[in-house]
């Protein structure tokens, strides 16, 4: 109906009946802008309307119903399917409703949707049909596939009664017929905005006579299905972009370090933007320490990841520096807060060492790890956080704990062990009892790749017991779990030296008679060298006390202590200076090399060197 009779700048108005178990049960008007709506807009109209009848259903006071029973079944499910059309999110969930809504009240049994993609099929879901028929079906193109041909053609359905009747008009098809083990079939094209995408066949184990009616419900929810399930793979297109983002700020792989194995999990929450900024990290330091990272940038969403984004190249960055936990994490709450008034994250950072077996960390708003001894024992530490990222005033409290050797430390987020159905204690207490009962296997693995293949089955124990119905939460969750080794104390060797130039000779005598009795004789003339240019340097450049240390693991690292704070660098010396260049010569001989700040106001300088294949 065309027209302004109330005067509000309408060009006209549409009425759409509101059909519900016992027949019409009301109208549904819409003012609109244009006279006529067009047929994208009168398919989305019957959805609307079919979705409001489902949902006046519960009114009382609906008129009694005078259809037949099998005709009321059917508007009930049309008007349910409807419903679950209008909530469905991903393709997968469109193909479900179809299913669910559909095919029992026509006594179908198979169905298969599938779009069109360069002019080929692609299936999106299927229910009733083997693999190798899907497999047969699946990317061919539709030129060579004459019954999706002609649907796609006169954008009309296309009804089949009997296997005879399929080979008779397509007799080019007939082994595909017999595959798909079908007797009766209704192609409906689905339609979506003004185009036909593809088809949605129903279909039948033994013939079937379509009835008229049949035949306009099954024509009606075409168009319905057309319409979800573009919109459908909008989101999905959307959601494999974040996705996407999200796999590549995370780390692909986990190495497997002397000092720790680890193993770790993501999962995106179920509904909704379906991508957060939950992250972990596992960061080698020097001297075989080891980072381990785990963070949770608040709010969902591509703006939240690419957060987590920054935050973890950031930490990274400053890892590398060879930071204490609580300066590393003073240095990422600036950059949060810089970010603007609206960013905050939570994030545990801890460093182990496996000389001393002292894990130092620091938490901003997160949780704080779980322990698990190598006797089965749990142990969680009381501790009070910092306040999150982007809101706290440095500096950060710095823990540390004395961890048995062959200890198994847990991070995980708040989204693995709270939920709107479960308080963050309650579901603390269930991974502790998890990991009470399964952990025990991680101890007694025979080697690397064994216990990495129990740290994986763990995280699946942990994450299915914590997440059982992970398609119904809200938050994102990230798990790591790292199992600690302690280095041997054979593997280290340490000499205190004198501040004086004699410093230098005996660092080279203690190199030379370590690595004989290491039997890494091959790496002792530069590994002395190594060592007599850094003691010199502290020598010449800074104050004692002055200490050695050597150790003798993945790779050989060269360590000199010294009691000053000022911070080596590499100089450009000139052709006729005749020193300024000894840090060149250490950036040359050594993998790498760098300098760490100690509590007690000293700092290290640390080379790193590959130990040789036959020593090793």
């Amino acid at each position: 109906m065309a027209g302004d009779s109330l005067g509000i700048g309408a060009a006209g108005t549409a009425a759409v009946p509101l059909t519900g178990t016992a027949g019409p049960i009301g109208v549904l008007s819409v003012i609109t802008a244009e006279s006529e709506p067009d047929e994208v807009q009168r398919s989305f109209l019957g959805s609307l309307a079919g979705w409001v009848a489902a949902r006046l259903e519960d009114i009382p006071g609906t008129p009694p119903a005078h259809e037949s029973e099998v005709t009321s079944e059917r508007t009930v499910r049309m008007s349910r399917l409807t419903a679950a059309l209008a909530e469905a999110l991903t393709s997968e969930e469109v193909v479900g409703a179809v299913a669910a809504h559909v095919l029992p009240p026509f006594g179908a049994d198979g169905l298969v949707v599938w779009v069109m993609e360069s002019g080929r099929q692609r299936v999106v879901g299927s229910v009733g049909y083997s693999r190798e028929f899907l497999r047969m079906i699946n990317g061919v193109p539709v030129a060579d596939y004459p019954v999706a041909a002609d649907v796609l053609r006169t954008r009309e359905p296309w009804f089949v009664e009997s296997l005879g009747e399929y080979r008779r008009r397509y007799p080019t098809l007939s082994k595909v017929a017999s595959a798909s083990r079908k007797k009766a079939w209704a192609f409906l094209p689905m339609i979506a905005s003004g185009h036909v995408i593809g088809v949605c066949v129903v279909s039948f184990t033994r013939p079937h006579s379509f009835s008229d009616e049949e035949r306009a419900l099954l024509t009606a929810l075409s168009g319905m299905v057309g319409q979800a399930l573009e919109r459908a793979r909008l989101y999905d297109v959307e959601h494999a972009r974040a996705q996407g983002l999200q796999r590549s700020l995370l780390p692909r792989t986990l190495p497997c370090l002397p000092a720790a194995c680890t193993a770790a999990r993501y999962l995106s929450a179920g509904r909704g933007e379906q991508v957060g900024g939950d992250w972990y990290d596992v960061i080698p330091l020097s001297a075989d320490r080891v980072a381990l990272v785990i963070g949770d940038v608040m709010g969902h969403g591509i703006p939240e990841a690419a957060t987590m984004g920054q935050l973890r190249t950031a930490l990274r960055t400053l890892a590398d520096l060879d930071m204490p936990p609580d300066e590393l994490l003073s240095r990422l709450n600036d950059l949060v807060s810089d970010l603007g008034e609206d960013y905050y994250a939570t994030c545990l950072y801890a460093v182990f060492d496996p000389v001393t077996r002292i894990c130092s960390f620091c938490l901003a708003g997160h949780p704080p790890p779980v322990i698990v001894l190598p006797d089965g024992t749990i142990d969680t530490p009381d501790l009070m956080a910092d306040p999150p990222l982007g809101a706290a005033e440095p500096p950060f409290e710095t823990h540390q704990l004395l961890l048995p050797e062959e200890s198994l430390l847990v991070l995980c987020t708040d989204g693995l062990v709270e939920s709107p159905t479960q308080s963050f204690d309650r579901g603390l207490a269930l991974l502790q009892r998890i990991l009470a009962q399964s952990a025990a296997p991680v101890f007694t693995a025979r080697d690397k790749d064994d216990n990495v293949r129990h740290l994986d089955d763990l995280c699946d124990k942990v994450v299915s017991a914590l997440l059982p119905h992970r398609g119904r939460t809200d938050d994102d969750a990230a798990l790591l779990m790292a199992h600690l080794r302690a280095l041997d104390a054979d593997h280290v060797a340490t000499c205190n030296l004198p501040e004086d130039p004699r410093a230098a000779g005996q660092a080279r005598a203690f190199v030379r008679e370590r690595l004989g009795a290491w039997g890494l004789d091959e790496l002792a003339i530069t590994t002395e060298l190594l060592a007599s240019e850094l003691v010199g340097n502290v020598i010449r450049h800074a104050d004692g006390p002055i200490r050695l240390r050597l150790v003798n693991s993945h790779y050989m690292t060269c360590e000199v202590y010294d009691g000053s704070l000022s911070t080596p660098r590499i100089r450009h010396a000139a052709y006729t200076d005749e020193s300024g260049r000894g840090l060149q010569l250490v950036s040359a001989l050594s993998r790498r090399w760098g300098a760490r700040y100690l509590r007690d106001d000293g700092k290290c300088i640390w080379t790193e060197q590959e130990i040789p294949p036959r020593a090793a």
